[in-house]
């Protein structure tokens, strides 16, 4: 398995995709023609579910269908992996959100995570964004990483895994261009005048994001290439002199 640093997390929460039932899931969702094939054949479109899912205060169970516009809820020890359109979620425990509607009931335009952690892998559309109580990301056809914590105000964490992200906390903006894991924090109050801060890549890996773009017949940027980069947080396959973190400036540059 790729490099990792936990925060919070453990590592059994990060290997749902080593699962026997998620890779038999995967298979026979791909077999079926995937999202085009959910649509066609008004099947649901939850991959795979473990535990306790609650969508509008009611259980969400495995034949079922997460549209747009829907509460989703995880319990502790649950786990959801669905696909909208050309967007895949997975839905790490204890999590809260909602994927708003786009132009059509298939496709997602925005992601508001109240709490909890969630991977996505979202195909080229329009405008869309996903929203933190501390951060706005524009997405434009990525992978990426997203957390909320609660027991630190509700401080937010994005990875913009790969692909070009706008970024904004606050007064602060930046254009993140990454091809390997650029993490930011958006902060609840400023630090050092700030509130778009560098990260770490934490809690999330590789793999996770690699399955994620096979169910919506994607490939990451380092599946692209071939090869993998410098899993610092700053963005890039390979580290070189100059090279900075974008949220990495004094307050007012």
């Amino acid at each position: 398995m790729s490099h990792h640093e936990l925060y919070g997390r453990t590592d059994s929460e990060l290997l749902w995709f080593q699962r026997r039932s998620f890779l038999k899931a995967a298979a026979a969702w791909t077999a079926a023609g995937g999202a085009a094939g959910a649509v066609a054949q008004s099947r649901g479109n939850v991959v795979e579910l473990t535990g306790e899912v609650q969508v509008n205060g009611s259980r969400l169970l495995p034949d079922q269908t997460v549209l747009t516009g829907d509460r989703v809820e995880t319990g502790p020890g649950a786990n959801l992996v669905f696909v909208i359109g050309n967007a895949s979620f997975l839905v790490r425990q204890n999590s809260r959100l909602v994927v708003e509607r786009g132009s059509s009931l298939n496709v997602a335009s925005v992601l508001r995570l109240v709490t909890g952690a969630v991977a996505s892998v979202w195909g080229k559309s329009g405008a869309r964004q996903i929203i933190t109580p501390t951060m706005t990301a524009g997405i434009r056809g990525t992978g990426v990483y997203t957390e909320v914590f609660p027991q630190q105000n509700h401080r937010s964490y994005f990875c913009n895994c790969y692909g070009v992200v706008d970024m904004s906390a606050g007064a602060d903006a930046v254009t993140s261009r990454a091809s390997y894991h650029q993490a930011f924090w958006g902060e609840p109050q400023p630090r050092n005048g700030r509130m778009l801060t560098p990260a770490k890549a934490i809690n999330h890996t590789d793999e996770e994001l690699e399955y994620l773009a096979r169910l919506v017949n994607q490939r990451t940027a380092w599946q692209i290439a071939g090869k993998k980069g410098v899993k610092d947080g700053k963005g890039y396959m390979e580290e070189k002199p100059g090279q900075g973190h974008p949220a990495d400036r004094p307050a007012g540059s």
